[in-house]
């Protein structure tokens, strides 16, 4: 018989990892989990197989579609390259990397300077611009464009030294590494912020434009009835050590797809005024109808740094 003590040190028997039918998987795969040491790590990937698990059951899934799920993550990477990155897009397309983005920056997009998705074409090695000066690199007609920045703390404090990237697609809809039309970094600039925090540069008024529609994601749009296009809209990402990067859009405010952005990137707060010029423009060379924008940025203190460039 064994005594009070040899019974005391037995182990409680492991639980059964053989699967019993649906119900048991996601606990059974949950546990095989457990020595997962980062905390983060196992916290993330846990939720991932429980929802994962949960949005299979409510559709009931059938191993068609299941198949045909693989074949379009597939396609995404097949689809992604140095020029594009349609791992983004989709993300984007779905409403991911806006959710993403109002969670972890600028108080859910209630500040004065919401964040918005970085998008599939921000290049990291784009040229510097002294303030004042041209975004244009290659003919690209179009309403001349004047853009008076300046970028603050969330005090109101003007922040010098802030690194701020530009970017923008053509009036025709395309950025210069889709256009073989343009070229090189054409409307494209790095500026840095003067002792006022400002910054200001010409280009040509933005348009708007489709997403790339040739890979899996275009294949949703048209099973949804949805149509491609982004509302007009000028790229900013700012950087200064001691602050949290700034990845930014300011749209054009008489656009007729605000309120339908393809990739669900307006919010109220990133709506600038673009506004006609009057009197007499700014260059010399402006003869057709001109536009000014006057936007400031807020930079909240935090941690910089820069994001992966999803092309080169």
């Amino acid at each position: 018989m064994p005594t009070a003590r040899s019974a005391a040190v037995q182990p409680p028997p492991a639980p059964s990892s053989i699967i019993t039918g649906e119900g048991s998987l996601t606990d059974i795969v949950i546990a095989a989990m457990a020595g997962t040491a980062d905390r983060r790590t196992r916290e993330v990937a846990e939720a991932f197989v429980r929802h994962m698990h949960a949005f299979a059951r409510e559709v009931r899934l059938t191993e068609a579609e299941f198949e045909y799920g693989i074949d379009f993550l597939n396609r995404i990477g097949q689809a992604t390259h140095d020029l594009h990155n349609e791992a983004i897009l989709f993300s984007d397309v779905i409403g991911f990397s806006t959710l993403v983005c109002l969670l972890n920056n600028g108080n859910a997009g209630a500040t004065e300077t919401a964040s918005a998705l970085l998008g599939p074409f921000w290049r990291m090695n784009s040229p510097r611009v002294a303030n004042g000066g041209s975004l244009i690199r290659s003919p690209t007609p179009g309403p001349a464009l004047f853009a008076d920045c300046r970028v603050t703390d969330p005090k109101g404090l003007p922040l010098a030294g802030v690194e701020v990237d530009v970017w923008q697609a053509s009036p025709v809809g395309l950025y210069e590494n889709q256009d073989p039309g343009q070229c090189d970094m054409n409307l494209r600039g790095k500026f840095t912020t003067d002792a006022d925090g400002r910054f200001s540069f010409r280009s040509v008024k933005p348009a708007g434009y489709p997403v790339p529609t040739d890979g899996p994601s275009g294949d949703l749009l048209r099973a949804q009835g949805r149509h491609p296009f982004r509302p007009a809209h000028l790229h900013f990402l700012g950087f200064k050590e001691g602050y949290k990067t700034l990845v930014t859009q300011v749209f054009v405010d008489d656009d007729e797809r605000l309120e339908s952005d393809v990739v669900f990137g307006v919010t109220e707060h990133l709506v600038g005024n673009y506004r006609p010029g009057k009197g007499t423009p700014p260059a010399s060379d402006v003869t057709g109808p001109w536009y000014r924008l006057d936007y400031q940025f807020v930079m909240e203190p935090g941690v910089a740094k820069l994001p992966r460039p999803p092309i080169k």
